[in-house]
């Protein structure tokens, strides 16, 4: 019998890539579709910048100003209105000094009266708030001064910049400062009667006055 030739065989193979790849070659990774990138959000408040630091604590809120007419003082119930409204009432300084008296002798009043202005100052008074006034032989710095013109050692008292030396006799002439010191260092009663009730009324804070402590008490009376 004539031989009749076999056909091929076709064999069926699943779709897709092949299951078993061919012997020396490597399965391909499937490479991801490119889609959209996701579009970021706002930016947070406590998100650093790049190359800054990050916020820190947030800071307490300042307390609220008190007027000194109310520090300390309870607050009435039902005046929150109006006291929101009416402005606070400013206090009036009181207008009498205090009176300091530091006992010297004539001859040693000057000193004793720069020795207090220096105690003032340590203290942390300003120099222009304190004036230096003599009932008798006026002190070195304002004889020196003085020698340049009345008008340019005047200017200096204005300017309010630096203790100011002047003779008691001039007082009514001087501005009134916190602080006024006087050195009884003459021996004129007259000029000395004249002279404390003066400076006690240029004087808004303190009055020292350094000399005889009797000689001053008869003067200023039961005031000090």
């Amino acid at each position: 019998m004539p031989l009749i030739p076999q056909e091929p065989q076709i064999h069926e193979r699943a779709q897709g890539p092949s299951a078993t790849p061919a012997t020396g070659r490597t399965a391909s990774t499937p490479r991801p579709v490119p889609g959209p990138r996701p579009v970021p959000g706002p930016r947070s408040a406590t998100t650093p910048r790049p190359g800054r630091p990050g916020p820190g604590p947030a800071r307490p809120a300042p307390p609220a100003q008190r007027s000194h007419s109310s520090a300390g003082q309870p607050k009435a119930s039902g005046t929150a209105d109006s006291a929101s409204s009416t402005p606070p009432a400013t206090v009036q300084a009181s207008s009498v000094p205090q009176v300091q008296v530091i006992p010297a002798p004539v001859g040693g009043a000057l000193e004793a009266a720069e020795g207090a202005i220096d105690l003032l100052l340590d203290g942390g008074r300003a120099p222009g708030d304190i004036l230096m006034l003599t009932t008798g032989e006026q002190h070195p710095w304002a004889t020196h001064e003085l020698s340049f013109g009345e008008s340019a050692y005047w200017a200096q008292h204005d300017a309010r910049e630096d203790v100011f030396f002047a003779d008691a006799a001039a007082v009514a002439r001087a501005q009134s400062r916190p602080v006024v010191v006087v050195a009884v260092n003459g021996d004129d009663d007259a000029a000395v009667v004249k002279a404390l009730p003066l400076a006690r009324g240029r004087a808004t804070e303190l009055l020292v006055v350094c000399g005889d402590a009797e000689r001053i008490n008869a003067v200023l009376g039961a005031d000090v």
